[in-house]
């Protein structure tokens, strides 16, 4: 359990660049380097979370912790992951953002964003290898990566990934005189008895029920806002950005709302901590309970989700219909991770000729040279500093 924790607290440390940036720094941590899960069920993971509502990186980060230990190593990876950040936020809100305009500061998040393009990169092109295998896949990568660059929206998202599972369906299902379909069939275990309906009512009620009782109570309603903003996010931290800014409404002053999410996007870890930031805000009289009702509820309608449909998930992947339709969202999941590769790992990253050549060099460090992640992390801390004084 121990490990389970530590490991993930390291990289909710170092974890900058967001959604796609996490999901490539647990794939090269959890399939490469510890083997605790394969290639192909860490894809369904990352599927899986494409799916539900909630943080993607962190239901993915929940799903391996579950996968290696049950609900409680779900927690434990949750809580190394995101414990970080929630404790930068905190220390940043209650400095008044003071170290957020820090050029020092700035100059060693900006290479870590760097850094944060290699390992995307990496990510990409090995899954491009392991998931892009023949002509069907190849063009349902890259249609995504296309439609997704040119309408980069949670509807757009969800109607490609709805296709490429239909096309997956149709095209890639495995033929029943192939021995891996007879052997998958033959031992194919009942999916009735799997299903768990505890999780799935639990955010029923939270999502039905709290509003009815906000009224009573500003941590109950504080509670009801930040649960009902991560049932309906879709796509990622940044998505969740517009739901907030809604639900807020005038509460809080936009100027201190941006700021906050500017400072959310420079620390490591799931963006979805930026409800930190407001619940301290929000709850003035217990601002450290506000910070923590916020966070909690913001994350939970997406672990209460992927909770009641993982068990199920595994079984029903077994099926030859379903493993086929999940080859063709696995090739989308590539495409999608495409695009967030260019927008916005790579736009919100590389700014000039210095930048791009860092990448390259990284790209050597890590592909060529196989340096462990946390020296690169020191070096790109270093280059961001040295790189800001030379172009100063």
């Amino acid at each position: 359990m121990w490990e389970i924790f530590k490991t993930f607290f390291v990289l909710g440390c170092i974890s900058f660049g967001g959604p796609a940036a996490h999901i490539a720094y647990f794939r090269q941590t959890f399939v490469e380097k510890l083997a605790w899960l394969s290639e192909q069920k860490y894809a369904e993971f990352v599927a899986l979370s494409q799916f539900l509502p909630g943080p993607g990186s962190s239901q993915v980060g929940f799903a391996i912790g579950y996968h290696r230990a049950g609900l409680k190593g779900a927690c434990l990876a949750f809580l190394g992951f995101t414990f970080p950040s929630i404790v930068l936020m905190l220390l940043l809100v209650i400095s008044a953002g003071h170290l957020a305009g820090n050029e020092l500061f700035q100059s060693m998040i900006h290479g870590l964003k760097l850094l944060a393009v290699v390992v995307v990169f990496d990510a990409v092109l090995l899954m491009y290898r392991n998931f892009c295998k023949d002509n069907i896949r190849i063009f349902l990568c890259l249609l995504t990566a296309c439609v997704l660059l040119l309408e980069a929206s949670l509807i757009s998202q969800l109607v490609i990934l709805i296709f490429s599972a239909v096309i997956g369906l149709f095209c890639l299902k495995e033929k029943q005189t192939d021995p891996t379909y007879i052997e998958k069939t033959h031992h194919l275990p009942e999916i009735s008895q799997s299903v768990n309906f505890a999780p799935l009512l639990i955010f029923l009620c939270c999502l039905l029920l709290l509003p009815l009782f906000a009224v009573y109570s500003p941590i109950v309603e504080l509670f009801s806002d930040f649960f009902q903003a991560g049932s309906l996010v879709f796509g990622g931290g940044h998505v969740v950005l517009p739901l907030l800014q809604n639900i807020i409404a005038e509460q809080l002053p936009a100027e201190q709302f941006l700021t906050g999410y500017a400072i959310a996007q420079a620390v490591p870890g799931p963006m979805f901590t930026f409800a930190t930031y407001l619940g301290y805000l929000l709850l003035p009289n217990q601002p450290i309970v506000g910070a923590l009702i916020a966070t909690g509820a913001v994350f939970l309608p997406g672990f209460l989700l992927l909770l009641s449909c993982l068990k199920n998930w595994h079984r029903i992947s077994e099926i030859a219909s379903v493993s086929a339709a999940i080859k063709g969202v696995n090739a989308a999941v590539v495409g999608l991770l495409i695009s967030a590769l260019y927008q916005p790992v790579f736009t919100s990253a590389v700014f000039n000729v210095i930048d791009m050549a860092m990448v390259l060099i990284g790209i050597y460090l890590l592909k060529y040279l196989k340096l462990p992640i946390m020296l690169l992390v020191a070096i790109f801390l270093l280059l961001g500093i040295l790189v800001n004084y030379v172009v100063i």
